[in-house]
């Protein structure tokens, strides 16, 4: 079984656009990931565009199927989750700089934060929201849903009222 940090990098990286990085990583991701391999399998026999265009509909279709963990706060998890202030404040003490064209609420962002220092408190503050977008990525019926339920599989489960 892979370490919880080489899960998050693998599924930073199947989160993202696919590009032609993405799939010549597959192989590699295939092994040192088994839990996102229903993805990887998938990813490695659909055509990059389509494969593309499934990922702009999506994930850039609105908010319904957000990446940005700050869309799935509601009131009772407010104040677990981290808005991209806080978010980015956390990655300059952690020593790391964020840079990239993403907002730092970005889910592969966040994943590959928690791949580099070991640090879960943003997922698991965001816990509840994962799990909001990972029922609706798997009632929606795409092959990313298998990439939520591989890292909510690694976090400690939401709490609900009774």
């Amino acid at each position: 079984m892979p370490s919880d940090a080489v899960l998050y990098q693998a599924a930073a990286l199947c989160l993202t656009y696919p590009d032609d990085d993405l799939y010549a990583r597959l192989p590699l991701l295939r092994e040192a990931a088994p839990p996102l391999r229903e993805f990887t399998d998938h990813a490695a026999v659909t055509p990059r565009p389509e494969l593309a265009e499934h990922y702009v509909r999506v994930f850039d279709s609105g908010d319904r199927h957000s990446l940005r963990l700050s869309r799935w706060y509601d009131e009772g998890d407010r104040r677990d989750g981290m808005s991209p202030a806080r978010l980015t404040d956390l990655y300059r003490r952690h020593g790391l700089e964020f840079t990239g064209e993403e907002l730092p609420d970005f889910l592969p962002s966040v994943l590959e934060f928690a791949a580099r220092t070991g640090d879960t408190g943003p997922l698991t503050g965001h816990r509840a929201g994962l799990e909001r977008l990972r029922i609706r990525l798997t009632g929606h019926g795409t092959p990313y849903a298998a990439v939520l339920n591989a890292v909510c599989a690694t976090l400690p489960t939401v709490c609900t009222d009774p």
